[in-house]
């Protein structure tokens, strides 16, 4: 479990974080939702230390984060997996190399179990013979799902989505949605998604943290969010026109 205990970020006088807490269960996916600038991103990168809170607490199975040795954040970050918004991968690199490249960071291992690796994770996401494609020649899902076997290749323990639909269309969000929801199960991984796709929120959002302003506004679940009374909370979702045709026949 990710615990988040009374959380503050600051940039300057700009207070972006306000006292947050929260958790992400074991083996779950884990969504935090918001609107664009309400601090969503700013807390993901607080959970994967890119950012440290400048008041409050982050743990990892009840480890404090700030207090682990360097030698223990590494290996706590080798632990995690990434997928970036604009998926991030290299473009002078193939995919085979894109999705071997943690592997030659962070593992100690020879390179044919390296490739081993790597195909199991492409075929997982379905990108089976794509190896010496370069992410120039793939589509915007084929890109996510390459960023996905990415992220998994070290077999971590933590998946942390940022955005992971972002410029997708609405069928391929589906895939991207039921690839992260499967492979959390699958491997029993801790997932976290950044997210305002409402698709997202009502499809495999186990558990929900909306963020309002900087503040933690309400938790729930995919079950709970449609009949919540809470004000804030409605406001977001029901802008939306598909959870507008939901509402009305509930």
């Amino acid at each position: 479990m990710i615990e988040v205990n009374n959380v503050s970020k600051y940039f300057g006088e700009k207070h972006v974080l306000k006292n947050i807490t929260t958790h992400f269960d074991e083996g779950k996916v884990n969504l935090i939702i918001g609107r664009s600038g309400s601090g969503k991103t700013v807390m993901m990168k607080c959970l994967v230390g890119l950012y440290s809170p400048d008041d409050g607490e982050i743990l990892y199975n009840g480890r404090v984060f700030r207090k682990l040795s360097e030698e223990e954040k590494r290996v706590l970050r080798a632990d995690m997996g990434m997928v970036f918004q604009g998926s991030a991968l290299f473009d002078s690199m193939t995919i085979q190399e894109n999705v071997m490249f943690p592997l030659d960071m962070l593992k100690d291992m020879e390179y044919g179990e390296k490739l081993e690796r790597v195909n199991f994770c492409l075929k997982r996401v379905d990108l089976e013979n794509t190896n010496k494609l370069y992410p120039a020649e793939l589509s915007g899902g084929m890109k996510k799902r390459a960023a996905i076997a990415r992220a998994i290749a070290c077999n971590p323990k933590y998946l942390f989505c940022d955005e992971p639909n972002s410029g997708l269309d609405p069928k391929t969000s589906l895939i991207i949605d039921d690839l992260i929801f499967d492979i959390t199960h699958e491997f029993g991984i801790t997932t976290v998604v950044n997210t305002h796709d409402l698709n997202s929120v009502i499809t495999i959002g186990e558990t929900i943290s909306y963020i309002y302003e900087g503040n933690l506004a309400w938790t729930g679940s995919m079950d709970t969010v449609l009949t919540s009374d809470n004000q804030l909370l409605n406001e977001f979702i029901y802008a939306q026109p598909l959870t507008q045709k939901i509402k009305q026949k509930l």
